[in-house]
């Protein structure tokens, strides 16, 4: 829908406006503002009133709502006012900025100091700028600081200096100040010196730079600190004494352990003191947890954060200075919880980039915790990894950064909290806060300490770096000062030092302040045609802030002002006539706005007409509809204005509202509304088809083609839902027409199809549906649907029976009666089975002993059997729709208390009756019982007794709630009961002495005391802290009885246990000792034990009980277990094993228990060594000169040390000897031998005398003649057998060669050769039939040869072959083992006794003596029996080869789907070819549209597509014996919204229906208003039809507009609006006067226009409300009004108000003569002493009365007590004496009565 002349969007608005821009000639500038409107608004930018288009040096970027102006190389001729026009169809803003182009700086040098170029003289004037700021300082105390800036600026600006906002003479003491010219250089300079700077100077100074272009500001901050050496007193003048606070006791404080304390000093004196922080006498300095600072008031103040039990003690501020010094002192006290951590955290370090583990223990791990960083809750992330395992609560803190470092809490339930410090490690040492918050004009200080003095570091604000000159640097200290800082300051303020940075959320308070003035000399000038000139200047005074006028317009005749544009600078702005949206007078305002508000709106004087000119916003669309409906054709223009629209050319006429083009019946309607154009073409044709729809206007030309289809079944009648009232046995027919004949519909009842019956009938007549039920009952209602294709009409059917008319009484009936009196209502109807009900005051009446209800036919009644003033009021007898109204006044007798006379006080102990006793004066007076003020209730624990003239309350078993003051209540007079109830002092009965008990771990311990009161609380307390139940403590209570019981005592539970009672208490001193932990074997308690080493030592020791602990000592350290010393546990066994003990492992080994120890003393000896081989001594050895010699022996122990000697005198290494150590082998080693080697050589274990030795004779002589001394001998060996030829050889050393079949023999692993002594040896291994030749031993000049002969050896089978059975497809090996290594072809495979034939699947492997077959995929026709032989031997065995079994690969796999998808089955077989069946439920499942079967290979696939709800089940497969099945899940799908909601306007009292439809029947759908779930009420009604939801809202009120949406599953429709307009009432039937008598009734009746609408009564001026005399009633539009009892004062005006309808009446009461209904007695007698009491009752209340004695009138005092109750006037005379018998009168009106007084006795 597009919109029309009620919604026209929102004009242009300017979020941000363009900032005026200063720049060098050839720079760049740019204008930038951000602009939103609905539509986006078209925005153009103009300089000078013309346009401006873009260009090489001009453009203009648009970035979403942003839109900028770019200039590239500004020149001079380009500075002037830039305006940045916004213009869319619903109004137009603009906004201007100024650009300033200066020349550039002449070509001089520029300063050193200047951090940015100054104008020359002439090159225009310009704000204040900073050239050089002041740096912040760190200074010892008695220091001398400089701080000086330098500013440039035209004209030269004045400079002056602050401190802390303060003005330098407004500080306390600034004697020590001076200001000085700063060094000559460019632009003003001033410097500020502080001579001796003391602790107080420390501050923030600012510097202010001021001219007449603006103002510049810089900071600095001075740190002033104490020096280690105080340095002597300020010699300055005569000082004033501090201000001492009062001298007294330490004050005490108290804080909850976790919570923050605050301790503030208030200290003066001049010089201004020095403040110092002391704890427990030692100096504070500021860390984490303690803060020192001082506030705006000058106070100083110490805060600890999260307070711990570490931080109670005395904390002292003491001030000093050169005149004296004071103290003042608080002591701080922590109060610890109840519940409390079993292990605290503890402070941690971590380095950055690193992690950090904080860890505590909680006492139950059921206890949530929760993890805190300061303030802020800290939830489970990467960064904060929170774990719980048991009671251990920790938190792990990744990545590490400067930001981290803090305080950290963990708490628990109760705010039980626990602390710690977590210190980052980094390049920055002290970070900055998390937040900082300044108030607006303050000065904000931002401080990092860094670990390296010197580095450079960088400040940035949300990104962005912070300018220079306010940030410093000195040493390790960075500072940031941000003086008089605005809300624009505000920001994350960052500072960066490499990879490291620290964060802070700056937080600028605004300060509340006046808005700025309006503008003055406004005026209008209207000059060419279609525009008007508006002048302004600004306010005066002009405002200090930034400031904008916003210019606004107003059609004459409209109370509407609309936002034109805003500007920033005053003088002349243009507004065509393009800005208005119509044509039209327009009058202007303007004002000025600012960041602090808005000035009151000037008007400008006149209007003007102003003319808008068209264009097209949105055009003409194609439109499709179907046969028989309206085309709307629309457009929206710019602007309001006439136009003309065509059909196929032809000109529709818009003079008239509607028309008809010829010579076809196509009728159309013509409508304009504000700037929307509607053309409809009503019930459009087919042939209508193709039709062009043209546009025209001034300005615009549109068209647009009409294309018509085939139109679908719809409902002719009815249009609406149909509401039908029907009386039981009517013939109902509900007729819904189609605009198709016979066109099939379905009737629905409440939702489900109906069905056709005797009492319900269906017929089709043409395009006509009917349902008739002939004879209708009231179980027929319902909401009836007629339902064809998409579309439906409704039908609501109300079967009701027929109504019931009361016959008499037909007017209102009044009833008059007395206390007691039988009261009778009687109503009578026109049908005897009618159901009757009666309602008294609104409520339906209950039949009971009070209230009898009786029926006789056609008759009811209701009877009061004894009437009480309480059961009057309005009754009203109702019969269907009719009433019959009565109104009862019982008339009650006065009555007073005639006990008690006075107040009466009852003090009563707890479960004591206590009863309340009040005489009245007479049997049947109602009395009311209150308690502080609240009427009582009877209650089993309250009695209200009634006794002739006693009203008793009895509390039978009082209690201490029960304590109060109760009042009886009669009329106006009461008796009043003070009730105290205290609780009975509790006694302890036993135990009545101290109780101590001893007990052994893990016995139970029961602390039993009994109380002389059952419900008596007690508590339990141990060693002074109140205990809490666990599974280790158990607290039991019965009866008197109260019992303590340690389930399993363990020594730590031991203490004084308390019971306390409030007034008595009963203490238990329990010790819990553990068992004795005994060590029973061994016997002895020091053992001496002896063991070889190395060897394996245990020690053994039993223990009861056997669970003891032990703990094991070796020289009094104790060990732990190792591969080496290995500790051992099993039932009372303790043991110790070394393995492998050595001689270092001897000592002192305890085993200890908690109560005995045992020691054993081990010591290990090594074995003597000894010379392993050889036994004997060597003997000589013999060698040739240059031979090496090697002599070696052979130790017990590998370690031992020897001595080698020869010829009696140690040898060492070198000289050609070499002494080696090969593990136990030592070795002296002659490389080459002479004669001087020749000699005895001992090698000897140890130096001690006698210790073992072994010799070696070394002989070196000249070498013998070498001959052989023995032949070779031919041998005959088997194949595979060892050949060994053997001859001597002489000298014994010679050198030998051996050789076969003539070639020399190489030594190998066939080929051995071996030497012994003299004898030489040749061994042919494993000789084969290629060896056998002659062998020749070649000595010297001489040879001798044998020949070797080799025998061929039986191969055998030592393993055969073994029958084998395989399945079809398997792989076979066939294996056998010979006794010797067979050559290849040694073996031949045969099978059924003929050799293999060539097969690709057979091979034969042979592994030495292991000879293989393998057979590959075997198959049925390789059974048989398979044989292998060889030249000597044969084995055969049988294969057996079984059909391959078929089996399943991949099985099938659950599916689960949404209904209506498909599902696909696959598994795969080992064996192709194979046919099996698919069954679902058991069901074979044969293929179709639906299931479609496939099978490629071994593989099967299953395809069920369209898949419901139903087909939900087992799907399996089935082949011979082998089955598979898989669960097919298919699941509803998700309900989604077809048809949404759509918003409803509704008048008040009506009823609104929100519907939506869903896709799907069986949905539950949930309401919401205001994002709020609603739920069904008597006003508030949700169906279900189908896939229909509605939501129907009854007698709509203005609390009912809102926003309501439809929820169903994840899909929601709306929020849609619902919009309540205020019904209009007006009346209809006018109030008419009445005139009646006094104590009658008068009736008011008023009738309005609307059924649910609620008025007011009112009566003389004052309101009515129901009840009493008065009664209001409603019956559909009429209003009733009904006053019963008439008094004369009830004379007035009558008015009735409903909203803004009201009617007035006058009501006239005719006042009766006063008479006396009851008169006294004539004679009445009374006892001295007592009271007498005259009673008379007049014919109405408030008549006056007057009492006479003698005929002298009576005055109300202590004697007589004149009372009136209604019509009851009564007379008291208290204390009668017998002076006051005489004749007494009582006057009302003309009437009078006489009672003669009596008085008998003294």
């Amino acid at each position: 829908m597009k919109a029309g002349s009620g919604d026209q969007g929102s004009p242009p608005c300017f979020l941000r406006f363009p900032r005026p821009v200063r720049v060098v000639s050839g720079a760049e500038a740019e204008l930038k503002c951000v602009v939103l409107g609905e539509p986006p608004p078209i925005v153009v930018w103009e300089k000078g009133g013309q346009q401006l288009a873009a260009s090489d040096r001009l453009s203009f970027p648009v970035d979403g709502a942003e839109h900028c102006l770019l200039l590239s190389g500004a020149l001079p001729t380009d500075a002037g006012v830039y305006v940045c026009r916004a213009r869319n169809s619903a109004g137009e803003a603009y906004a201007a900025a100024a650009v300033t182009v200066l020349e550039p700086p002449a070509p001089e040098p520029e300063p050193q100091l200047a951090e940015r170029p100054l104008p020359p003289p002439g090159a225009g004037e310009g704000a204040p700028v900073f050239l050089t700021g002041p740096r912040s300082q760190w200074v010892l105390r008695g220091a001398e600081v400089v701080l000086e800036c330098q500013v440039g600026g035209l004209p030269a600006p004045t400079l002056y200096w602050e401190k802390d906002g303060m003005a330098l003479d407004e500080v306390w003491d600034s004697s020590h100040f001076s200001l000085e010219p700063g060094r000559a250089g460019a632009g003003a300079s001033l410097a500020l010196r502080i001579l001796a700077a003391r602790l107080p100077d420390s501050g923030v100074y600012v510097c202010h730079a001021r001219n007449a272009h603006g103002h510049a500001r810089a900071g600095a901050l001075l740190q002033v600190q104490q020096p280690p050496e105080s340095p002597p007193e300020d010699p300055d003048e005569a000082p004033t004494p501090v201000v001492e606070p009062l001298k007294c006791a330490p004050k005490t404080f108290w804080v909850n352990e976790g919570k923050h304390a605050k301790f503030r000093c208030y200290v003066m004196g001049k010089p201004e003191p020095e403040i110092e922080w002391h704890w427990e006498g030692r100096p504070l300095l500021p860390d984490r947890r303690r803060l020192m600072y001082r506030d705006r008031d000058g106070g100083f103040v110490l805060k600890v954060l999260y307070c711990q039990a570490k931080d109670r003690g005395l904390y002292v501020c003491a001030a000093r200075n050169s005149a004296g010094q004071t103290l003042s002192a608080v002591q701080l006290h922590v109060k610890e919880p109840r519940l409390r951590f079993s292990r605290p955290l503890q402070d941690v370090e971590g380095r950055e980039h690193g992690i950090a583990v904080l860890e505590c223990k909680v006492p139950n791990s059921r206890i949530p915790t929760a993890w805190f960083r300061e303030d802020q809750r800290l939830l489970p992330c990467r960064k904060y990894e929170q774990i719980e395992e048991g009671t251990v609560r920790r938190l792990i803190i990744h990545r590490l950064k400067a930001d981290d470092d803090g305080v950290y809490l963990c708490e628990m339930r109760g705010r039980v909290r626990t602390v710690a410090n977590v210190t980052v490690k980094g390049p920055i040492l002290k970070r900055l806060p998390r937040k900082l918050d300044v108030f607006e004009g303050e000065n904000a200080v931002l401080l990092v300490e860094t670990r390296e003095a010197g580095v450079e570091g960088r400040w940035s604000r949300d990104g962005e770096d912070l300018p220079a000159t306010c940030q410093s640097s000195s040493g390790h200290m960075h500072a940031l000062v941000l003086p008089g800082v605005t809300r624009e300051d505000a920001g994350e303020v960052t500072f960066s030092l490499g990879n490291s940075r620290t964060t802070t959320l700056l937080r600028v308070k605004c300060i509340k302040h006046s808005p700025p003035g309006p503008p003055v000399l406004a005026e209008m000038f209207k000059g060419h045609r279609n525009t008007v000139l508006l002048t302004w200047k600004p306010p005066d005074p002009t405002p200090e802030t930034a400031f904008i006028y916003r210019l606004e317009r107003q059609e004459v005749g409209s109370e509407d002002w609309v936002q034109c544009f805003s500007i920033e600078k005053a003088g002349a702005v243009e507004v065509p006539g393009d800005c208005v949206p119509t044509e039209g007078d327009y009058r202007f305002r303007v004002c000025t706005v600012s960041e602090h508000g808005r000035s009151p709106h000037v008007v400008f004087h006149g209007s003007a007409h102003l003319v808008p000119t068209a264009r097209l916003v949105a055009g003409l669309e194609e439109v499709q509809v179907y046969d028989g409906e309206d085309a709307v054709f629309s457009l929206d223009l710019s602007t309001v204005i006439q136009g003309t629209w065509f059909l196929n050319g032809e000109e529709l006429k818009s003079n008239e509202p509607e028309g008809q083009v010829g010579p076809g019946p196509l009728r159309y309607r013509v409508e304009q509304r504000g700037l929307q154009h509607r053309l409809i073409l009503q019930a459009v044709r087919h042939q209508d088809s193709g039709a062009l729809i043209g546009f025209s206007c001034p300005g615009v030309q549109d068209s647009a083609a009409l294309t018509i289809q085939e139109s679908p079944v719809h409902i002719l009648s009815p249009q609406d839902k149909v509401s039908l009232t029907f009386t039981t046995s009517d013939r109902v027919v509900l007729t819904c027409e189609l605009s198709r004949v016979d066109f099939p519909a379905s009737w629905y009842k409440d939702g489900q199809q109906v069905e056709e019956s005797e009492s319900l009938v269906v017929k089709m007549d043409g395009r006509k549906h009917r349902l008739i039920l002939p004879e209708a009952q009231v179980q027929d209602s319902g909401e009836f649907e007629c339902r064809t294709e998409g579309v439906s009409a409704f039908f609501s059917v109300t079967v009701q029976d027929p109504p019931v008319h009361i016959v008499a009484p037909r007017e209102h009936v009044f009833v008059h009666a007395i206390t007691s009196e039988c009261v009778m209502l009687t109503c009578e109807v026109d049908r005897e089975d009618a159901p009757v009900h009666w309602f008294k005051d609104g409520q339906e009446v209950e039949e009971s002993d009070f209230v009898l209800l009786e029926s006789e036919g056609p008759h009811h009644r209701l009877v009061l059997p004894s009437a009480q003033p309480s059961i009057g009021g309005e009754f009203q007898c109702v019969a269907g729709d009719e009433r019959a109204y009565f109104t009862v006044t019982i008339t009650d007798v006065s009555s007073w208390i005639v006990y008690p006379s006075g107040k009466v006080y009852v003090a009563a102990v707890r479960l004591e009756r206590v009863v309340l006793t009040c005489e009245l004066c007479r049997p049947w007076a109602e009395v009311r019982w209150t308690k502080d003020g609240e009427e009582v209730v009877e209650s089993p624990t309250l009695l209200l007794q009634k006794e002739d003239t006693v009203r008793r309350l009895v509390l039978p078993a009082v209690q201490l709630e029960d304590s109060g003051e109760y009042l009886c209540e009669i009329d106006d007079e009461s008796a009043s009961f003070t009730v105290t109830v205290t609780e009975p002092p509790v006694r302890i009965l036993y135990p009545r002495d101290e109780v101590t008990l001893v007990a052994v771990s893990l016995e139970c311990v029961v602390l039993m005391c009994e109380l002389s009161r059952e419900d008596a609380p007690v508590r339990w307390y141990k060693d002074g802290l109140e205990v809490e139940e666990s599974e280790a403590l158990v607290l039991e209570s019965d009866g008197p009885r109260r019992r303590l019981v340690l389930p399993a005592a363990q020594p730590q539970d031991g203490g004084e246990f308390v019971c306390d009672a409030g007034d008595d208490s009963a203490f238990f001193t329990v010790t819990v000792t553990a068992p004795p932990e005994r060590i029973v074997h061994p016997a002895a308690r020091s053992l001496d034990l002896q063991f070889r080493a190395p060897g394996r030592v245990e020690l053994r020791c039993e223990v009861a009980p056997a669970g003891s602990q032990v703990r094991w000592y070796k020289d009094g350290l104790e060990v732990e277990a190792s591969e080496a010393l290995q500790l051992g546990a099993e039932g009372p066994t303790r043991t110790l094993t070394l393995p492998h003990a050595q001689p270092e492992d001897a000592g002192e080994y305890v085993c200890e228990t908690r109560d005995e120890a045992v020691t054993f003393n081990v010591s290990l000896a090594e074995p003597p060594v000894q010379f392993l081989a050889p036994e004997a001594a060597p003997g000589p050895l013999c060698v040739a000169p240059g031979e090496p010699v090697v002599l070696s022996c052979e130790l017990s122990r590998a370690g031992a040390l020897v001595f080698w000697s020869h010829n009696g005198k140690p040898v060492q290494t070198g000289e050609g000897l070499e002494l080696r150590a090969e593990g136990p082998r030592r070795v002296l080693c002659i490389r080459a031998a002479d004669l001087a080697h020749a000699g005895l050589y001992t090698c000897q274990c140890g130096a001690a005398p006698g210790a073992p030795s072994l010799s070696f004779t070394v002989q070196v002589a000249e070498p013998p003649l070498v001959k052989l001394v023995s032949e070779l001998t031919p041998l005959t060996v088997h194949e595979g057998d060892d050949a060994t030829f053997r001859c001597e050889v002489s000298p014994p050393d010679a050198d030998i060669t051996w050789l076969r079949n003539g070639v020399v023999i190489t030594p190998g692993p066939q080929l051995e050769t071996t030497q012994n002594g003299s004898s030489r040896t040749l061994t042919v291994r494993s000789c084969r039939l290629e060896d056998a030749g002659t062998v020749t031993a070649r000595a010297g000049g001489t040879s001798t040869s044998a020949r070797l002969h080799v025998r061929e050896t039986e191969l055998l089978f030592l393993r055969r072959l073994q029958d084998v059975r395989a399945e079809e497809g398997q792989d076979v090996c066939l294996e056998v083992e010979t006794g010797r290594v067979g050559a290849a072809g040694a073996v031949r495979w045969v099978r059924g006794g003929a050799p293999l034939p060539p097969d690709s699947r057979l091979s034969t492997a042979q592994d030495g003596h292991v000879f293989r077959l393998f057979i590959h995929s075997v198959v049925l026709a390789d059974q048989g029996t398979y044989g292998c032989e060889s030249h000597h031997d044969r084995t055969l065995a049988r294969l057996s080869v079984r059909p391959k079994q078929l089996r399943v690969l991949r099985p099938l796999e659950d599916v689960t789907i949404i209904e209506g998808g498909n599902a696909t089955f696959q598994l795969e077989l080992s064996q192709e070819g194979v046919t099996g069946e698919w069954a679902r439920g058991g069901v074979r499942l044969q293929p179709g549209p639906k299931c479609q079967i496939q099978a490629e290979g071994p593989t099967h696939h299953l395809v069920l597509s369209g898949l419901g709800l139903a087909d939900s089940g087992c799907i399996s497969f089935t082949a011979d014996t082998l089955r598979c099945a898989a669960r097919l899940t298919v699941r509803e799908a998700p309900v989604t919204i077809v048809r949404g909601l759509q918003d409803l306007e509704v008048t008040e009292g009506d009823t609104a229906t929100f519907e939506c439809a869903l896709s799907q029947a069986l949905a539950d759908v949930t309401w919401e208003k205001d994002g709020q779930p609603l739920t069904p009420s008597a006003r508030l009604r949700l169906q279900a039809l189908g896939t229909r939801r509605l939501l129907q809202l009854r007698r709509c009120s203005p609390l009912d507009a809102g926003t309501y949406s439809c929820v169903v599953g994840m899909a929601r429709t709306g929020p849609v609006h619902l919009v309540v307009r205020e019904r209009k009432v007006s009346v209809l039937s006018e109030l008419r006067s009445v005139s009646a008598r006094e104590g009658d009734g008068a009736t008011f009746e008023c009738t309005v226009s609307e059924v649910e609408t609620a008025g007011s009564w009112e009566l003389g001026g004052r309101p009515l409300r129901p009840g009493g005399r008065v009664r209001i009633r409603q019956e559909g539009k009429k209003h009733i009004l009904v006053l019963s009892e008439l008094r004369a004062e009830d004379a007035g005006e009558v008015r009735f108000q409903a909203g803004p309808a009201q009617s007035v009446a006058q009501l006239e009461v005719e006042a009766l003569p006063l008479q006396m209904r009851r008169r006294p007695p004539r004679e009445k007698t009374v006892l001295v002493g007592r009271r007498a009491v005259l009673e008379v009752t007049v014919s109405r209340p408030g008549g006056q009365v007057c009492w006479l004695r003698e005929g002298a009138e009576l005055c109300p005092g202590d004697k007589y007590q004149l009372r009136s109750h209604g019509p009851t006037h009564s007379l008291v005379i208290h204390d009668v004496r017998p002076e006051d018998q005489g004749t007494y009168c009582c006057r009302a009106g003309q009437d009078s009565a006489y009672t003669r007084l009596l008085v008998e006795g003294e």
